[in-house]
């Protein structure tokens, strides 16, 4: 079993910065190499692959849409997961879910096992 909370998301206004967390917990990710990854939902709108990251860190996989302003990364010595977001714009505006995956690394939904609650995230013009 494992645990994922996010945390980190607010009210910002276009063009800041946010930098999510994502902590993860459980006998269960202890003991594997999980591959993470986020993903964010707007209201109305399907959910959206947005990064995934592997276990090391070494690999890392981003949507178009982001590339150039967040940027994944872990820190396995605190089980922790984070999705620094800068020049944020109001499209952005979503709750962002983190998830674990026992396949290295993957951008589909369908491919993780674990999810977060999400954490809301709003961008003001």
């Amino acid at each position: 079993q494992v645990q994922l909370v996010e945390s980190g998301g607010g009210l910002v206004q276009a063009g800041d910065s946010l930098r999510l967390s994502c902590a993860a917990s459980g006998r269960t990710f202890s003991e594997y190499r999980y591959g993470m990854g986020w993903f964010r939902q707007a209201p109305g709108k399907e959910r959206e692959f947005v990064a995934a990251i592997n276990w090391s860190g070494g690999s890392t996989v981003r949507a178009d849409s982001v590339k150039g302003r967040f940027a994944i990364s872990r820190d396995n010595a605190k089980n922790t997961l984070y999705l620094q977001m800068n020049s944020l714009k109001p499209e952005d505006t979503a709750v962002y879910y983190c998830a674990a995956t026992r396949t290295l690394i993957a951008r589909a939904s369908s491919d993780y096992d674990y999810w977060g609650q999400g954490t809301q995230v709003t961008v003001s013009s």
